[in-house]
């Protein structure tokens, strides 16, 4: 019976970390780029239950063995292993800012901050004073010759990534009044948005703010210079999180938590039995 305490203490323990897994994903339901998280459970190692006052051990020269009739077997509670990140796609929603960027397909942008490059897939940038293409607190994107300077709002991200500014006859930058491209006078291929995959994805470790870090187990980033995925200007790729799907599932916790601690309730009046009225017998 105290066995059984514990295996569904060990439950109410898990279904605690998994309402915290569905909490942050229904919170995070409309964070540009980001991944749910699904709670991975693993089992304490089940044990042999055998029949009481029947050990039967048999003695011999050169040792012993149990012969006790095995009645089954019980488990003995899970615990949380890991948050697994699933990476599927979101889905791509049009802003018409030429500084909202998405990847369709599999890559991340590079990020570099104070911490050393990080990777994200929220392409919500913007210029900082200095003519930087930035994320929104402020850490520069980086292009494959280093950090995207733009200086003016007179460029276009082609889908391969490619950063094209409009050049006037003298070959500096020219600001124009009209974004269409037809008018551009002459164009420069300025840099390339670098964009790197992992062997691993899911041993990335999330830094917050849908920023990724890489790991010994992830693998070291890859530049993705040939099979590159799709950039496309003026959108953003929305969080994978089902609201509906992760509305139900907190709701299954919720139950199977209540029926783990009505278990833990169950034993602990049978033991309360045991010692108040079959000890008295």
């Amino acid at each position: 019976m105290v066995r059984g305490i514990y295996t569904g203490a060990a439950a109410m323990i898990a279904e605690m970390h998994r309402m915290d897994t569905v909490s942050n994903n229904l919170a995070n339901v409309d964070k540009t780029g980001y991944k749910y998280d699904t709670a991975i459970f693993k089992a304490f190692p089940e044990m042999l239950i055998s029949r009481m006052n029947d050990d039967g051990v048999v003695k011999l020269p050169i040792g012993s063995y149990d012969v006790a009739p095995i009645v089954g077997k019980i488990g003995t509670g899970v615990e949380m292993n890991e948050a697994f990140t699933r990476h599927e796609q979101g889905a791509l929603k049009q802003t018409g800012n030429r500084f909202d960027l998405a990847i369709d397909g599999k890559g991340f942008f590079v990020i570099d901050t104070p911490a050393g490059e990080r990777y994200t897939r929220n392409g919500s940038f913007l210029i900082d004073r200095e003519g930087f293409l930035v994320t929104k607190e402020g850490y520069k994107v980086l292009g494959e010759k280093g950090p995207l300077v733009l200086k003016e709002f007179n460029f276009q991200i082609d889908q391969d990534g490619n950063v094209i500014v409009n050049m006037d006859e003298q070959g500096e930058r020219e600001r124009l009044t009209n974004d269409d491209q037809n008018e551009w006078k002459r164009t420069e291929k300025l840099d390339r948005l670098r964009v790197v995959n992992f062997d691993n994805l899911r041993y990335l470790d999330k830094q917050g703010d849908s920023l990724y870090k890489e790991t010994k187990y992830s693998g070291p980033a890859v530049d993705m210079t040939d099979e590159r995925p799709k950039i496309q200007q003026g959108f953003l790729e929305a969080s994978n999180v089902n609201a509906v799907a992760e509305m139900v599932r907190m709701i299954e916790v919720q139950r199977s938590y209540e029926a783990s601690h009505k278990s833990i309730q169950s034993h602990d009046q049978l033991l309360q039995r045991l010692v108040n009225d079959v000890a008295r017998l």
